[in-house]
């Protein structure tokens, strides 16, 4: 059973549930759906961040990379950009880089942000631009899905998005939809790379 790694950082829960229902669209392909996050970067004032979250989603480890045959990566919208926690992550990753760990691995990406024109877009490709430098193939999210051509709120065909508002409750129902679209595009294409 080929194992995707969906990797993600969130703050207030938008960009985590586009993670588990990316994961439900894995699984529903009979793949292994491994969720992990990111932790906070310390300014190395306050306190030391604990090696293992209290609650939540494991911290990623370079072990996750490596064995994983697919990766989903999220963050929420920081100013069109990711957010620094998962960039100081793949900023870590130059050894991978070097050993090719990643290279032919199918990739997708996924945001967040509290509003339609949050620079959800510019986001979407922050993150793929490390990935192309590892080699990883990107796969963005076909016109084929009918809810993009129909959404209101969150989905690009970069990849699939949320708009979260103030006090973010649950993903629209098309959110969710495209989500799950892009976790069995990414297992699919995983499946057919191990062939």
């Amino acid at each position: 059973m080929p194992k995707l790694l969906v990797l993600f950082y969130s703050r207030h829960g938008a960009t985590q549930a586009l993670a588990q229902a990316i994961a439900q669209g894995i699984e529903s392909e009979a793949c292994e759906a491994v969720i992990r996050c990111v932790p906070e970067v310390s300014n190395g004032l306050d306190t030391k961040r604990e090696p293992v979250p209290q609650d939540g989603y494991l911290y990623v480890s370079k072990q996750d990379l490596i064995e994983c045959e697919g990766l989903a990566l999220g963050s929420p919208t920081h100013f069109g950009n990711m957010a620094s926690a998962l960039k100081y992550f793949i900023d870590s990753l130059t050894d991978l880089w070097l050993k090719g760990s990643l290279v032919d691995k199918p990739a997708c990406v996924f945001t967040s942000s509290s509003s339609m024109h949050g620079g959800q877009e510019s986001t979407l490709l922050s993150m793929m631009l490390p990935l192309l430098h590892h080699g990883m193939c990107i796969l963005g999210l076909p016109y084929s899905e009918a809810k993009l051509h129909e959404t209101k709120t969150g989905g690009t065909p970069y990849g699939v998005s949320c708009v979260s508002g103030e006090g973010f409750q649950a993903l629209s129902e098309d959110e969710q939809i495209l989500a799950i679209a892009m976790g069995k595009r990414l297992a699919t294409f995983a499946k057919l790379r191990g062939k």
